[in-house]
C-alpha cells in the first residue's frame, strides 16, 4: 500500500532483542528469576550483583531489582565491599536463602543464563526467516567454487536454496551430495539470534549449543554482506548472535532424537537437533540408512514440513508449538521411489540428481585434487584411469575417485620414502583398492588399453 518503506520494515524485522530493564520485562515470574539467582549464589558460595548479572545474562537494573527482592525476603547476607576501590557489595545466602536454594535445586539444577519466553522465541524465529535472505548467483559461485558440479545442479541449486523449503539430493555414492549440502549450510550471511534457553510452563529448555552454533565475534560484528548489526549495550544477552546454523544428522538419527530430551537428574531439557537448526539448515545425510525406517522418519517430519509448525511435548504432558523455519535437506544414494511414496515426494519441492561426472568434469576434479596435494596429474594418467574404470572394469566415474587415487599414491610414496609421483604401478594399486574383485563389473572389459599400447 506504500504506507511503509521497505527499509523501515527491514529495520523492524532485523532489530536486535532489547535487554529487559526490569524483572517484568523478562517475561518471567519473579519466583523463577529469584530461583536462578539464588542457585547461582549457592553454587558460587558468595557473589556480587555483577557476577550474577554475568551468569544470568541480565543488565544491572534488572539484577539490582532481583537483589532487592532477595533482601526483602531475607535470603541474603551482606559481606561488605569486594575491595577498598570498589563500592560493589558481596553477598552470601542466609539460612533461609540456603533452604530456598535447596528447594530450587530440587526442582531444577539448571544454573546459567535466564531463559527467554516461548512467545519471545516464536517471535524471533518469525523475524529471522531463512527465506527472507536472498542468495544470489555470486554467493553460489563463491560457495561452490572449489567443487566441480554439473550445469543442471548449478542451475537448480539457487532457487532451491532461496525457497527455504526442503531439498532432496540423490544419486550414486561418492558424487558430492554431502559436500553440496555442507556448502548450502555455509552460504548464508545473515546473523540470527539463538537463545541460550527458553521457558515453557516453568520448564527450561536449552537451545544454544557451542558444538553447532557459531557466534559472531563480540555479538556486535556486522554480517558479511548482511545488514544485521547488534550493539552490545542494546542487545539482550540472553540471546547469542550467530550465523545461520547447519545441523547434520546421519545414520545415528532416531525418532527419539527429534523429541525434547529431559535430564531426569538435572531436571531440565535439551532441545532436539532440528530445533537447534531453526533459522538454518537441517541435513539428513545417508537418508534411508538410519536406525529408524524411512517411512517412520518421514511421518515425523511431514507435519512440520507441510504446515511449517512443529509440536513438542514436555514430560508433564503439556504440548507446545514452534515455527518450523529451516531448510531441510535429504541426501541419499538409494532410490527415492524405494524410500518414499509419491505423496512424500510431492512434499519435497526440489529434487536434484547428483549424477556421476562426465569425462571432462572428471578431468577437472582430478587436476584440482592433484594440485591441492602439490602434484601435477599428466593427461596420460587420467586417460588410463578413465579407461581402467569405464572400459576394463565397467565402473561408473564418481567424483570421489580422483581424491582417492591421489591419497593412495601419496601414502605409497611416503612409505617408500620418495617424492609423490604418478607411477603406473602406484596408480594401478590405487585403482585396485577402489573395489574388490567380487564387485559386479570388475575386469569385465578388454584386458589391454589400446591407447596405452599405441603410446608404447
Amino acid at each position: 500500500m506504500g504506507a511503509l518503506e521497505n527499509a523501515a520494515l527491514e529495520a523492524v524485522m532485523r532489530a536486535a532483542p532489547a535487554p529487559p530493564r526490569t524483572i517484568a520485562e523478562t517475561g518471567l515470574a519473579v519466583s523463577d528469576v529469584l530461583n536462578l539467582a539464588i542457585k547461582a549464589i549457592y553454587v558460587s558460595g558468595e557473589a556480587t550483583p555483577s557476577m550474577i548479572g554475568h551468569t544470568l545474562k541480565l543488565p544491572p537494573s534488572t539484577v539490582n531489582e532481583i537483589f532487592e527482592q532477595a533482601e526483602e525476603r531475607r535470603l541474603l547476607i551482606g559481606l561488605g565491599a569486594t575491595s577498598r576501590d570498589s563500592a560493589e557489595l558481596r553477598y552470601a545466602l542466609s539460612d533461609k536463602g540456603a533452604q530456598w536454594a535447596h528447594e530450587a535445586m530440587r526442582q531444577s539444577q539448571y544454573v546459567g543464563p535466564a531463559p527467554v519466553t516461548l512467545e519471545g522465541y516464536r517471535d524471533r524465529i518469525g523475524r529471522q526467516r531463512i527465506a527472507s535472505e536472498r542468495v544470489d548467483e555470486a554467493a553460489i559461485a563463491e560457495a561452490f567454487g572449489d567443487l566441480v558440479i554439473s550445469t543442471h545442479v548449478a542451475r537448480e541449486i539457487g532457487p532451491a536454496i532461496n525457497s527455504g523449503r526442503s531439498i532432496l539430493l540423490y544419486g550414486p555414492p561418492g558424487n558430492g551430495k554431502t559436500s553440496v549440502g555442507e556448502r548450502i549450510g555455509s552460504i548464508f550471511r545473515d546473523v540470527i539470534c539463538i537463545p541460550y534457553c527458553f521457558e515453557v510452563d516453568g520448564q527450561i529448555i536449552k537451545v544454544f549449543d557451542p558444538g553447532i552454533h557459531r557466534p559472531v565475534n563480540g555479538q556486535a560484528d556486522q554480517a558479511q554482506g548482511g545488514a544485521t548489526t547488534f550493539h552490545r549495550d542494546e542487545f539482550d544477552a540472553r540471546w547469542v548472535a550467530c550465523w545461520r546454523p547447519l545441523v547434520i544428522a546421519g545414520g545415528e538419527l532416531t525418532l527419539e532424537m527429534l523429541d525434547l530430551r529431559f535430564n531426569s537428574e538435572a531436571k531440565f531439557y535439551e532441545a532436539p537437533a532440528h530445533i537447534k537448526a531453526l533459522g538454518g539448515v537441517f541435513m539428513i545425510d545417508d537418508f534411508g540408512r538410519q536406525l529408524v525406517s524411512p517411512t517412520a522418519l518421514l511421518n515425523r517430519c511431514i507435519v512440520p514440513m507441510e504446515s511449517r509448525v512443529d509440536y513438542l511435548k514436555l514430560h508433564t504432558g503439556k504440548s507446545f508449538s514452534l515455527p518450523f523455519d529451516e531448510l531441510v535437506i535429504f541426501c541419499t544414494n538409494l532410490s527415492p521411489s524405494a524410500l518414499m511414496d509419491p505423496a512424500f515426494l510431492r512434499r519435497i519441492p526440489y529434487k536434484i540428481e547428483m549424477a556421476g561426472p562426465s569425462a571432462e568434469e572428471y578431468r577437472k576434479i582430478f587436476h584440482m585434487c592433484a594440485k591441492a596435494s602439490g602434484l601435477e596429474a599428466p593427461e596420460r594418467v587420467i586417460d588410463d584411469v578413465i579407461w581402467e574404470l569405464c572400459e576394463r572394469s565397467r565402473f561408473p566415474l564418481a567424483s570421489y575417485q580422483p581424491r582417492f587415487v591421489v591419497d593412495q599414491i601419496q601414502a605409497a610414496c611416503r612409505f617408500e620414502g620418495i617424492e609423490p609421483e604418478f607411477r603406473a604401478e602406484l596408480v594401478a594399486m590405487a585403482l585396485s583398492n577402489l573395489y574388490t574383485r567380487d564387485t559386479p563389473g570388475f575386469g569385465d572389459g578388454p584386458a589391454v588399453n589400446p591407447g596405452a599400447a599405441r603410446a608404447a
